[in-house]
C-alpha cells in the first residue's frame, strides 16, 4: 500500500521512508535493508556475500523468485547470526518456501522471526512450515499473511504449532483464507501454548460463532496472548459479549482490534463492561469503522476516564460528530487517563468541537499523537486548538491534520506553534489549500532555534517550483527535518 493512501486513511503501517531507519550496524555485523529494486545477476551475487553476514535482512519487493530461495535457504543454513528475514511481496511460491525450509530445518539455523506476506504461498507449502514449527524452537515470529494458504493449509500449520518444541510467540494470518472451522485449531493452540503472545486472523471471514470458539481458548489458564486482531472478520455485536468476558478474566491481553466490524454501539457497550472490570489490563484498543456514534462514547469516554492502563485509542471513520468528540472530551480531561495516541480521523467533526479538543489539549499532559485528519475543522479550528496546544501542559508530539479544510490563513498560528513548541516532531498537514503564501510562513518557523519538527507532511498541496526549491535547501540545512511533498 503506497505512502500516500497509508497518511489518507490513517492506518497503522507505516510507509517504508518513515520505517527504514533502523541500523544495527556492528563492528563485524551489518543488516541488509533493500525494498523495491529488480535484482539482477550481479546484484544478486553481490547481496548474497552481504547476507552471510548479516543479522537481519529485508527483500521486499526486490523481484525475488524460487529461484532465488535455494541460496537463500544456504544462508539460512550457514550464517547462524541470521536473526530476522523479511521477503515480504516477492513470488516465491510453494516451490521457494520448500526451497528454503531445507535451510531453516538446518541444526545451525537460529532464525527467530519470519515474514513471508504476500509471496503467492498456498496450503501446499504448510507441510513444511510445519515441520519447521515443530523442529525448531527458535522460530518466535511467523507472518504469513495475504497468501491463500485456506482452511486446509492453516489445519497443517496448527498441527506444526501444537508441537511440543514449537515455541512460536506471534503468528500472523492475515488475509489468508481462513474459515469458521480453523478458530476449533486455534482454540486448541491458545490452550496449550503459553508461549503464543500474538495472534492476527484479521480480514478472514470467521463469524460470530467462530470467535465464540476463539474465546473459550482464550479463557483457558494457559492462555497468555497479548494481543488480538480480529479486523474485518464478520463479526457483530454478538461476539463481543464473549470478548468482553476474555477482557474482564484476562489481564494479560493488553491489545485489542475488532476494526472494520459492524459492532455498533450496543457492541462497544459490551466491550466497555469488560473493559471496566478491574482486571482489565487493555492498553490499545482500535475500533476503527466500526459504527461508533455518539452513544458509544459516552461508554467509551467513562473507560477513559476509569482505565489508567489504556494509552492507544483508534476511532478512525467512526460517524461520532462533535457530540460524541464532547463526550469523549469528558474522558479525556479526567486526571486518571492516561491517553497517549488518539485516532479520530473522518469522524465527522467540525470547528465546533475544537474548544473541546483545545481544553484536552491545555489540561491532558499524557497525550503524545492526535491524529484527526480528514475531519472540516478549518482555519477557525486551528486557530482554536492552538490555545490547547501553546499550553505549557501540552506534550504533544504528533499531529496529524491532512485534508482538515485548511487554507494559508491559519499558517501564521500553525508556524507559532512551531517556533514556540520543541516537543513537537511529527506535523501532517496533506491535502489542504495552503499555497506558496502559506507554507513560506511555515518555513520561517522552521529555520527557528526554537522548532525540533523532524517530520513535516505536505502531500497533495500544489506549491510553486520556487516554493519546492525552498523546501528542499532547508531540508538539506537541518539534518534532523525531514519534508514529505
Amino acid at each position: 500500500m503506497g505512502a500516500r493512501l497509508l497518511l489518507s486513511f490513517g492506518l497503522r503501517r507505516l510507509p517504508c521512508f518513515w520505517s527504514r531507519g533502523r541500523d544495527l550496524a556492528s563492528a563485524f555485523k551489518m543488516d541488509l535493508d533493500i525494498q523495491c529494486e529488480e535484482m539482477s545477476a550481479s546484484r544478486w551475487t553481490e547481496l548474497k556475500s552481504s547476507m552471510n553476514t548479516s543479522k537481519t535482512v529485508r527483500l521486499d519487493d526486490c523481484n525475488l523468485s524460487a529461484s532465488h530461495c535455494k541460496d537463500i535457504g544456504s544462508v539460512l543454513s550457514t550464517n547462524q547470526s541470521l536473526m530476522e528475514l523479511t521477503l515480504n511481496n516477492n513470488e516465491l511460491g510453494d516451490s521457494g518456501v520448500e526451497l528454503m525450509c531445507k535451510g531453516l530445518m538446518a541444526p545451525s539455523c537460529n532464525l527467530q522471526k519470519l515474514w513471508l506476506q504476500n509471496c503467492n504461498l498456498t496450503d501446499a507449502c504448510c507441510k513444511y512450515l510445519s515441520s519447521v514449527l515443530s523442529t525448531k524452537p527458535t522460530l518466535i515470529e511467523l507472518h504469513l499473511g495475504d497468501n491463500k494458504l485456506g482452511s486446509s493449509g492453516v489445519k497443517v500449520l496448527c498441527e506444526g504449532l501444537m508441537d511440543p518444541n514449537c515455541k512460536l510467540q506471534k503468528l500472523q494470518l492475515e488475509y489468508c483464507e481462513l474459515s469458521p472451522d480453523n478458530c476449533e485449531m486455534l482454540c486448541s493452540a491458545l490452550r496449550t501454548k503459553s508461549s503464543l503472545k500474538g495472534l492476527n486472523i484479521s480480514n478472514n471471514k470467521l463469524g460470530d460463532a467462530a470467535v465464540k470458539v476463539l474465546c473459550q481458548g482464550m479463557m483457558d489458564p494457559n492462555c497468555k496472548l497479548q494481543s488480538l486482531h480480529l479486523e474485518n472478520c464478520h463479526i457483530t455485536a454478538a461476539s463481543c459479549g464473549d470478548l468482553g468476558t476474555v477482557l474482564a478474566m484476562k489481564p494479560s491481553l493488553t491489545e485489542l482490534s475488532v476494526g472494520e466490524n459492524k459492532i455498533g454501539d450496543p457492541g462497544v457497550a459490551l466491550l466497555c463492561q469488560g473493559l471496566l472490570n478491574p482486571n482489565s489490563k487493555i492498553e490499545k484498543l482500535w475500533l476503527w469503522e466500526c459504527g461508533v456514534s455518539p452513544a458509544g462514547c459516552k461508554d467509551l469516554s467513562h473507560v477513559l476516564s476509569a482505565k489508567e492502563s489504556l494509552i492507544e485509542l483508534s476511532l478512525i471513520g467512526n460517524e461520532l460528530g462533535d457530540p460524541g468528540m464532547e463526550l469523549l472530551c469528558q474522558g479525556l480531561k479526567d486526571p486518571k487517563t492516561k491517553l497517549q495516541a488518539l485516532w479520530i480521523r473522518e469522524c465527522g467533526l467540525t470547528t465546533a468541537c475544537c474548544k473541546s479538543i483545545s481544553s484536552v489539549l491545555g489540561t491532558n499532559q499524557t497525550l503524545r499523537d492526535l491524529h484527526m485528519g480528514g475531519n472540516k475543522i478549518g482555519d477557525a479550528g486551528v486557530e482554536i486548538i492552538r490555545e490547547g496546544l501553546m499550553n505549557p501542559n501540552c506534550n504533544l508530539r504528533s499531529l496529524w491534520l491532512g485534508n482538515c479544510s485548511l487554507s494559508a490563513a491559519c499558517c501564521g498560528s500553525l508556524a507559532t506553534i512551531l517556533s514556540s513548541k520543541p516537543c513537537l516532531t511529527e506535523l501532517d498537514l496533506s491535502n489542504n489549500s495552503l499555497e506558496d503564501e502559506g507554507v513560506k510562513k511555515l518555513c520561517e518557523s522552521l529555520k527557528h532555534p526554537n522548532c525540533k519538527l523532524q517530520q513535516l507532511v505536505l502531500y497533495d498541496i500544489y506549491l510553486s517550483s520556487e516554493v519546492d526549491d525552498e523546501l528542499k535547501v532547508l531540508e538539506e540545512s537541518k539534518p534532523g527535518l525531514k519534508i514529505i511533498f
